[in-house]
């Protein structure tokens, strides 16, 4: 956990804070509807309200956060809509370029196989530029499930006994972990979804068995820094006991 003390307004942020936070990024399309503009306007401004959770997070000293970005499902949308998205991927790496002195650590969740190639290569360069960062991880699920993560650990597992690498009865859940995309980091401790959805649509299913849950009718790109001081203070109230007393 990490430990933090930040004056706002009349109220101060709780002394231990979570270690990682998982984000749902819930309600762009939305947001754009209710003011009558295209649900890719929203995208855009979900994207910039992105720029500034980060940059907060940071500050108050959160180790990992995670931000799930486009979903294995969500090629399903209408094409423009997909495109815009992968667009905002593009210009977030150039972007992230401008501040890779904050010393933060780019992992991406997913299979980017499926992505355009010149968006996977500037994927690999960015993991790259920034694998020795240690201030904060900051790791986006791009073409990613929950359950296709867990089906591509297996597949991998599976091998490594087909090939004589590893006995059947040594597999455990730290073997599990170690196939995961998100094997360099702890669990989920909070996971936050805006938008009113009270689900996990398929995030980080397995790193959440023991994350608390905070939800919010805010939608994302409403999302500030004080909607995100008042989940840590709800996370900071609840008893986790992990199975114990």
């Amino acid at each position: 956990m990490a430990i933090f003390n930040k004056k706002n307004n009349s109220e101060e942020l709780p002394t231990v804070l979570p270690n990682h936070i998982g984000f749902i990024m819930d309600g762009n399309g939305r947001w754009a509807k209710k003011r009558g503009l295209p649900r890719t306007f929203g995208h855009t401004e979900g994207a910039k309200n992105f720029r500034k959770i980060v940059r907060y997070c940071k500050d108050i000293g959160i180790k990992y956060i995670s931000f799930y970005a486009f979903s294995t499902e969500n090629w399903k949308r209408p094409k423009d809509e997909v495109s815009a998205i992968m667009n905002l991927f593009r210009e977030y790496i150039v972007d992230v370029r401008n501040y890779l002195s904050e010393n933060t650590k780019m992992v991406f969740l997913g299979d980017i196989s499926a992505l355009d190639e010149d968006l996977q290569k500037k994927i690999i360069d960015l993991e790259n530029d920034t694998k020795d960062y240690t201030e904060m991880t900051l790791m986006m699920a791009v073409n990613y499930g929950g359950r296709d993560e867990i089906a591509n650990a297996t597949r991998q597992i599976a091998q490594k006994v087909k090939d004589g690498e590893l006995d059947i009865n040594d597999i455990s859940e730290d073997t599990v972990n170690n196939f995961l995309y998100t094997r360099e980091a702890p669990d989920v401790d909070l996971i936050i979804r805006p938008s009113g959805e009270l689900r996990l649509s398929n995030f980080l299913i397995w790193q959440s068995a023991y994350a608390e849950f905070y939800f919010t009718d805010v939608l994302w790109p409403d999302f500030t820094p004080k909607e995100l001081d008042k989940a840590l203070i709800d996370f900071s109230k609840r008893g986790r006991r992990f199975g114990g007393v």
